[in-house]
């Protein structure tokens, strides 16, 4: 089954939850892309069209994850001819196996972007090399980009990271979310901005009585039942994947996928990832063009003679084949440029046009507060009697919220670990308040921006996840699992799924994402976020996204 062709909440924008014939039309656009190989999608007549690429578009669109599908979004409905420059594939065609993606367990040449071996978050098992795999290089849907003492996951394919994220969709808490961004208005967000992302994004949560006895959660009650035996309470979290889909798989009605351990190398079904909402959406307006495996090398001010951009900007595009090598570069001219490549992404060709002179006068700021959102792995081991289940859903649904802790705040998603057997561990990802950031320099041998982040950095997040685990180990008898990250380490702080910062909003931008004194230059993704946010950020970036492109349009595009 493609699936593209089922958008969820493709909207005008009062947001009304139905299907148009356009919207229907939009969708058919990218199953027709995926299933005839083309790298550019737009809707013309229902099906996708592979005509040269357009050398000037009136905006362009960096990306297309979270920030990037609400600007393409946004723009398309204001009537603006939209470009989305997007350097991994579309993901809506069968394998050899007849599956778009990969099996977690099992994965091959689909899982990671350009890798001849898988380097998933978990290393080993009773300190067994069994959990990654030789592959063949491909254009894989799940990077991780190493920079030496952190290294960074991120999402590759017209979706980005809702392809491959587990689908948590938490609005932070309010005081916490006015104490990262206090020149935005709480007021508006939690009452406008997060109900429209949250609507736009298909959340739903999961049935109390459902939950309380499928065997599929059973991993979380026992983390719960453990949490409430050192006075912690938990939370029940909404998410993405379709729960009504997930009871169905669970009584063999459809074919399964978050019970078929489904998730870090993309979901087969049942996840409402952004090719089904919001840039199911952007298509059917019939003004947003989407062109793959293309990767915005550079940009340059159009306007020769200034840095300002008033004349707009040139990229410098780089086209790739499925072997990642490059068969063209293309230079496409915009009059207004959306960065949404992620804090990866658009920190760093930022940062290179800045100090390769391409645009000198960009912000210092630009770079700094970058974060890692305080994230900590780890695992405990159950006594044989706290069976946690050989049928786990990859979909968290519960958190143990420690965040008020006047010490140590946390927020832990207790997260699944779908082996196919019982092993008794108990798996979370900890979110704490890290108040360390890092910055990128700009290394002109490689062309390519640099993370400044010591591992001495992580104590923070370190002895939060310490402070609240070994709460639960005393109250329980239990103890760490040393085995499963390498090193014999108890607590895995090396990597991130939670990206934040380089471009923060404010500083290296005016309020609204605007990139100071460079007219027609925005930026919409999770690098505006100041290094932290205290839960999964996804729904926090759209919904800030959502903020920034309502004005953007209205001032700048209407006004």
């Amino acid at each position: 089954m493609a699936l593209g062709i089922r958008p969820v909440l493709v909207d005008d924008q009062h947001m009304t939850p139905h299907l148009t014939r356009r919207q229907l039309m939009g969708a058919a656009a990218l199953q027709t892309a995926a299933v005839l190989g083309f790298t550019r999608v737009g809707l013309s007549s229902a099906h996708a069209v592979e005509p040269p690429a357009a050398p000037h578009a009136p905006a362009v669109v960096i990306g297309s994850g979270y920030g990037a599908a609400v600007a393409a979004l946004r723009l398309g409905l204001a009537g603006v001819p939209t470009l989305v420059l997007e350097m991994g594939r579309l993901w809506d065609t069968a394998g050899p196996d007849g599956k778009v993606f990969c099996p977690t367990i099992t994965p091959d040449r689909r899982s990671m972007w350009f890798r001849t071996r898988t380097e998933a978050p978990l290393s080993t098992f009773l300190w067994l090399d069994v959990v990654n795999r030789r592959i063949d290089p491909y254009p894989g849907v799940l990077d991780r980009v190493n920079y030496g003492d952190m290294s960074v996951y991120v999402g590759r394919g017209v979706g980005g990271g809702s392809l491959v994220n587990g689908g948590m969709a938490v609005t932070p808490p309010r005081p916490y979310f006015s104490e990262v961004l206090p020149g935005v208005d709480a007021e508006a967000m939690y009452g406008t901005y997060f109900p429209r992302a949250r609507r736009m994004l298909g959340v739903n949560e999961v049935d109390r009585s459902w939950f309380e006895s499928t065997p599929w959660y059973r991993f979380s009650r026992v983390s719960r039942t453990h949490a409430a035996r050192a006075g912690l309470g938990t939370v029940f979290v909404p998410n993405v994947y379709d729960f009504d889909y997930m009871r169905r798989e669970a009584a063999g009605e459809v074919p399964r996928s978050a019970l078929a351990g489904e998730v870090i190398y993309g979901n087969n079904h049942g996840k409402r990832s952004l090719d089904r909402t919001y840039l199911a959406a952007a298509l059917a307006t019939g003004r947003v063009t989407v062109e793959t495996m293309s990767r915005v090398r550079a940009l340059r001010p159009a306007n020769t003679g200034g840095t300002g951009g008033a004349g707009g900007y040139v990229l410098t595009v780089e086209r790739l084949d499925l072997s990642g090598r490059v068969t063209a570069v293309d230079e496409i001219t915009t009059g207004r440029l959306f960065l949404g490549a992620g804090s990866l992404g658009t920190t760093e060709l930022l940062l290179r046009a800045r100090e390769t002179g391409a645009l000198p006068d960009l912000d210092p700021e630009v770079g700094r507060g970058w974060g890692h959102n305080g994230n900590v792995m780890t695992a405990r081991a159950n006594h044989l009697w706290d069976t946690v289940g050989a049928q786990q859903s990859t979909m968290p649904v519960l958190g143990i919220d420690d965040w008020n802790n006047p010490t140590h705040p946390v927020f832990a998603e207790i997260a699944p670990l779908p082996m196919g057997l019982e092993h008794w561990i108990s798996l979370y990802l900890a979110i704490t308040k890290n108040p360390e950031r890092g910055h990128f320099t700009y290394d002109a041998a490689t062309d390519s921006a640099r993370l400044r982040w010591t591992r001495d950095q992580n104590e923070p997040s370190v002895a939060a996840a310490r402070s609240l685990f070994d709460r639960i180990n005393r109250a329980n008898g239990t103890i760490h699992r040393y085995d499963l990250f390498g090193g014999n380490r108890k607590f895995a702080d090396d990597f991130t799924y939670h990206p934040l910062g380089g471009c923060v909003l404010g500083r290296a931008t005016d309020g609204y994402g605007r990139a100071k004194g460079h007219p027609g230059l925005y930026v919409v993704d999770g690098s505006l976020v100041p290094g932290s946010i205290g839960v999964n950020p996804f729904v926090t970036i759209t919904a800030l996204a959502e903020r920034n492109m309502e004005r953007i349009v209205q001032e700048d595009i209407l006004g």
